[in-house]
């Protein structure tokens, strides 16, 4: 058999198997209803659409303090959070108003914590990278890099030593693969067989450098180390995080232990706000690529207007809709007061 031929059954024996699996997820994605998928849709592109109001309110100086914008990875948090029941946790990072919208933060109250009025969720103390909704299951973002991975560890503890059914998920950033605690935690996890799923946002830059610069070996292998079952998905398309979320979920709910999912996706914007100048670190092309060919609300309403007949008029409908949420909830956060100075000590830990 000559290289020509050699290469052809190799490619027959990879594409095979993918065909088959593609096929497999195209019927699940066709049997969840329509109604669904326009919920994820409206839940991104309000998560969009915040983020960009908040880019606003950074620049025309009405917010003080830096923010992490979310954009471009809204299909991670609405595809994983999808799959969660009320009751279930979150921890989130200090890029973290996606995961918080996701779970089910509202917006008025979003922008009040961002602006520190009194009606935010932490009464303007928490501030962009440390909002927290208990009674969502929100446990709270994290300014420090994998800070939260101990906490959803916790969670998932309790709720095995309680006999709930409750799940944990961490989210965190590739870059939280260099902090000890993340390594610590899984290792109980995996000992322990906690119902804890830890979501990788692979972002591709650790603040404002390249992953593969600062991580020796493959980022599966780490997880994979503490015998932890690992799965990676395309973290631009909400279809296969939400069908692999639900299956993750469920399987941990089951008592079968800890899982790590990695989400392969992009932010558009700079670190935080204030990184305007880019072009050092990463080239303007590959922003555009990212934005026109994988932007995670133009391919679920691409999908839906071709496979489930979904009218463009319904995806402006939608956007329309949220831009008003969007509008109204910063017009009661600039309304709100802020705390009275008498509560500067209360709820603070030292």
């Amino acid at each position: 058999m000559d290289q020509a031929s050699a290469l052809n059954v190799k490619m027959e024996e990879t594409v095979g198997p993918e065909r088959e699996r593609d096929e497999g997820a195209d019927a699940e994605f066709m049997a969840i209803d329509v109604e669904q998928w326009l919920h994820m849709y409206e839940q991104m592109s309000k998560i969009r659409h915040f983020d960009e109001t908040v880019n606003e309110l950074y620049k025309t100086a009405r917010m003080p303090g830096l923010a992490h914008l979310y954009c471009g990875e809204e299909a991670v948090a609405v595809g994983v959070c999808e799959a969660l029941r009320r009751s279930d946790y979150i921890t989130s990072t200090h890029r973290g108003h996606g995961h918080c919208l996701a779970k089910g933060a509202e917006v008025h109250r979003m922008f009040a914590e961002l602006l520190g009025k009194a009606p935010g969720y932490c009464r303007g103390k928490g501030g962009s990278m440390h909002i927290a909704d208990p009674e969502t299951g929100n446990l709270g973002a994290n300014a420090i890099v994998g800070g939260g991975s101990g906490i959803a560890t916790g969670a998932a503890l309790s709720a095995k030593m309680r006999g709930t059914d409750q799940v944990a998920v961490c989210f965190f950033g590739e870059g939280a693969l260099g902090q000890g605690v993340l390594y610590e935690v899984m290792n109980m996890a995996s000992l322990w067989k906690l119902p804890v799923i830890y979501v990788c946002e692979n972002n591709l830059y650790s603040e404002y450098t390249h992953y593969k610069e600062t991580m020796a070996g493959e980022l599966r292998a780490r997880p994979m180390a503490f015998g932890i079952h690992t799965e990676e998905v395309d973290g631009q398309d909400v279809r296969r995080v939400y069908t692999t979320a639900r299956r993750l979920v469920e399987r941990a709910r089951r008592g079968e232990g800890p899982v790590f999912l990695i989400c392969d996706t992009y932010r558009y914007y700079g670190h935080h706000v204030g990184d305007i100048n880019r072009a050092y670190y990463r080239s303007k092309e590959e922003e555009e690529h990212w934005k026109t060919e994988r932007d995670p609300l133009k391919l679920l309403a691409q999908w839906l207007s071709q496979e489930r007949y979904v009218e463009r008029e319904t995806f402006e409908e939608i956007d329309r809709r949220v831009r008003e949420e969007i509008k109204a909830g910063v017009e009661f956060a600039e309304r709100a007061p802020y705390p009275d100075p008498d509560e500067v000590t209360q709820d603070v830990y030292v």
